[in-house]
Order: C-alpha cells, then structure tokens, then sequence
C-alpha cells in the first residue's frame, strides 16, 4: 500500500501544481483534516477549498527532496513558494505528514517553516 500511497500524493501534487484544486481533492476523503502545526486547523473539502483560494494567486512551486512512505503514512519533505493573491511571494521548507484512508489523502500534519 506505500507505493500507492506515494502515487497517490505525487498525483495530487501535480494536480495542485497545474492549478487544479478539484484533481487535489479529489485525492481527498470527504472529512480530511489539515492542521498546520502551531498555527491552525481545516476541516474538509469545503473549507480547505476556500483556504486554497484566499492563500493561493497562483499554483505554488514545490520541490519535494524525500518522499518516505511506512505504512498509512507518507511523509514529503521540501521547499513551497507561495504567491499569495496580491503577488507577494513567500518561500518555506516544509515537512508534511499525511495519514492515508482507504487509498485517499485523509490527514495533514503540516510543519512550515519561512525562509528568512
């Protein structure tokens, strides 16, 4: 099941890199879950949409340097350029950590961190 897992989350990458929210959530399950660690917490697809579309101008710019699956978890480790909708750009490493159900993207652990 890693392997699929990691296809699963490299698609939905892709699909969130080519702007297209819908092909991402529907990766999704329906209650998925994003906590970004110390910050806040999002709770299914409605929201999460609503979230993609006040933070995101355009698609993001990622680079994912290791992608480590174990189980229901795949674990991406990376560099995030956001362009938020007034254009200012932010770039971040990341370490995200997702729980998968049923071969879908159920459960985000997000740690950020802001290049400085």
């Amino acid at each position: 099941m890693t392997e699929e897992n990691k296809a699963t989350l490299k698609q939905a990458n892709a699909a969130m890199a080519a702007g297209d929210t819908e092909g991402f959530l529907s990766r999704c399950t329906e209650d998925v879950e994003w906590t970004f660690v110390g910050e806040k917490t999002i709770r299914g697809k409605a929201d999460i949409r609503a979230y993609l579309s006040q933070t995101y101008g355009k698609p993001p710019k990622f680079n994912v340097s290791d992608l480590i699956a174990e189980g229901q978890f795949v674990t991406a480790l990376g560099e995030i350029t956001i362009t938020s909708p007034d254009g200012k750009e932010t770039s971040s490493w990341y370490c995200d950590v997702w729980r998968f159900q049923d071969g879908k993207m159920n459960q985000l652990r997000a740690f950020v961190v802001d290049k400085k």
